[in-house]
C-alpha cells in the first residue's frame, strides 16, 4: 500500500484530524510492541549480529546501508539475514536468483543476493543459526529492529531526514513502528541520511551518509526519460534523475514493493514520447517480469558514509568488545 499523505502532516487540518481519529489504534499498536519485547527471551547465536533497522514504515535506506557495512566488514565474511517481505516463502532459505522470484523471497532479498550470501527467514533465530552453520563470520540483518527474538550485538537505526519520523504517531495514525524514544533507547548508533535537521540523543554516535548515484551524470544529462518507482519515497528517485540532468517527461509513483503487471508496463511503454527511455530503481527492476527487464534502464545508487574510516573503526571496536 502507499503511505497516506497525512502521515507526514503535523499542521492542523484534515490530515491531522484523520491521524487524531486513528491515534487510539496507534496507541494499541505501540502497546503491542512494548508487550512483545517485555515477554520475549532473545537468543544469542555463535556469530556477531548487526541489525540495520528504522523506526518508520517504508524505505529509509536500510538495504544500501547493509551493503555499505558489508564492504567495511568484508574480512568477516558477512551474510545477510532478511525476512523476505513480501515473498511467500518462510525460510530459512538461501536466495538463489536463478530459481527464486520476487513472489518467493521479495525484492530486497533478490537485490541483496547480487552482492552477498543472503538468507530469508521469518524466524530470525533459525535464519541466523543457518547462516552461522554455513560459515558466516557476521550476520547483517536487513530490518528486524522491532523483532526481539534475536540478540543484536550492534543495533543501527537508519534515519532519512527527508521524512524523519513523519507526524510522530504510530501505525496506523502515522508511520512509526514504535515510539521514537523507545526505539532510540535500544539503538547503538544512528546512520543519518540527508542533510535535514535531526537531534540525536547525546549518547548515540551519528554517522552521516548520503545515497549517491553509481554513474556519471553525463550518462543522463539531456536524456528524456519516463521514470517509475514503487519504493518508500519515489520522489527522491525522480529528483535524483533531475539532478543528474535528465529531462523527466513523466513520473509514475507506485506503492512500495509494487509488483508490475504486463498491462501497466505496456501502458508505460505505449505512452513513451519519441526518444524517451523507461527508467526505474534497481529495487523495482527485480520486480519486473524478466521479459521486460531488457526494456527498462536502472539508476544504480549506493550509500556513502561521510567518514567511512570512523564508521569502520567504531564497528570493529564494538565487535571486538563482544567477541
Amino acid at each position: 500500500m502507499r503511505a497516506p499523505e497525512f502521515w507526514q502532516q503535523r499542521a492542523a487540518g484534515r490530515g491531522n484530524l484523520a491521524a487524531a481519529c486513528l491515534a487510539p489504534a496507534g496507541w494499541l499498536f505501540a502497546a503491542g510492541g512494548w508487550l512483545r519485547h517485555k515477554l520475549s527471551r532473545p537468543r544469542r547465536v555463535d556469530v556477531p549480529v548487526i541489525c540495520v533497522g528504522n523506526l518508520v514504515a517504508g524505505g529509509a535506506g536500510k538495504t544500501p546501508t547493509v551493503l555499505a557495512l558489508a564492504a567495511l566488514l568484508e574480512e568477516m565474511h558477512p551474510h545477510v539475514l532478511t525476512r523476505g517481505y513480501p515473498g511467500k516463502r518462510r525460510g530459512p532459505l538461501w536466495v538463489d536468483r536463478s530459481r527464486h522470484s520476487v513472489a518467493d523471497v521479495g525484492d530486497e532479498a533478490l537485490l541483496l543476493s547480487r552482492h552477498l550470501p543472503t538468507i530469508i527467514a521469518r524466524n530470525r533465530v533459525a535464519g541466523a543459526i543457518t547462516a552461522a552453520n554455513a560459515g558466516a563470520g557476521l550476520v547483517l540483518m536487513d530490518d528486524g529492529f522491532q523483532n526481539p527474538s534475536l540478540v543484536k550485538d550492534i543495533a543501527l537505526l537508519v534515519v532519512d531526514t527527508g521524512q524523519s519520523f513523519g507526524n510522530g504517531r504510530c501505525i496506523p495514525a502515522g508511520p512509526l513502528r514504535e515510539p521514537v524514544a523507545r526505539g532510540l533507547a535500544r539503538a547503538d548508533a544512528i546512520v543519518l541520511i540527508g542533510d535535514g535537521p535531526f537531534q540525536a540523543p547525546a549518547r548515540l554516535p551519528v554517522f552521516a551518509a548520503s545515497i549517491q548515484p553509481e554513474c556519471e551524470a553525463s550518462h543522463w544529462a539531456g536524456r528524456r526519460v519516463v521514470a517509475f518507482a514503487g519504493i518508500g519515497r519515489p520522489q527522491k528517485f525522480f529528483d535524483t534523475l533531475t539532478t543528474l540532468g535528465a529531462e523527466v517527461v513523466s513520473r509514475h509513483a507506485f506503492a512500495d514493493h509494487h509488483v508490475y503487471s504486463e498491462a501497466e508496463l505496456q501502458h508505460l511503454k505505449q505512452a513513451l514520447p519519441t526518444g524517451a527511455s523507461l527508467v526505474t530503481t534497481e529495487k523495482d527492476y527485480v520486480r519486473l517480469p524478466r521479459t521486460w527487464q531488457a526494456e527498462v534502464e536502472t539508476l544504480p545508487v549506493a550509500l556513502q558514509f561521510e567518514d567511512p574510516a570512523a564508521v569502520s573503526g567504531w564497528l570493529h571496536a564494538r565487535l571486538e568488545a563482544v567477541s
